[in-house]
């Protein structure tokens, strides 16, 4: 059995990301795994001001919701994002928080096996590349992590436009399959 995280940043309600990331950790929980769904939604993350006193001591400056959520990540075996593309690239919210996550740059973590998640209104393939891109960065930091999986769903703009879509069945098998 592994620990699973799954963060989904989308803030809006009906959000198609986060319904990807519903049905990837109802398929991680069918394969007996452990799982915690995580959502940005109502969290308080602020931003970074790259003082970098987390490199020091460990602990960010901010008393807010992320120290919770990155505990929650260094001791989990997988990590699963879930984001809208908005402008062809990650979700601001999850830029904030991978940002604020660099106190654990000098921790050891747990984590293995990342996943991502993607919705967005444009349908070509190339569209999310560019958040792909920015969780590799995040990603290039933990050496003993790999990206393992990546699932874009194109031509879902309107809030849960996903419904019915084979592709979230196809998270659920991601979910399945970790």
């Amino acid at each position: 059995m592994k620990k699973v995280v799954v963060i989904s940043t989308s803030l809006r309600p009906g959000s198609n990301s986060h319904a990807l990331a519903e049905q990837f950790a109802k398929g991680a929980e069918a394969a007996g795994h452990q799982v915690e769904l995580i959502s940005l939604r109502g969290k308080e993350i602020k931003f970074c001001v790259g003082c970098l006193s987390c490199q020091q001591t460990g602990a960010c400056i901010f008393k807010d919701d992320v120290p919770a959520i990155m505990e929650r990540v260094l001791n989990a075996d997988v990590v699963c994002w879930a984001t809208p593309i908005y402008y062809y690239e990650m979700s601001g919210q999850m830029k904030t928080l991978i940002d604020r996550m660099n106190a654990m740059y000098t921790k050891d973590y747990r984590f293995r096996d990342i996943y991502l998640l993607t919705t967005a209104f444009e349908n070509e393939a190339h569209v999310p590349a560019r958040a792909e891109s920015g969780l590799q960065g995040w990603i290039d930091c933990f050496g003993k992590s790999a990206l393992k999986g990546h699932l874009f769903c194109g031509g879902v703009g309107a809030p849960n436009e996903i419904a019915g879509n084979a592709k979230l069945q196809e998270a659920f098998e991601l979910g399945k399959n970790i």
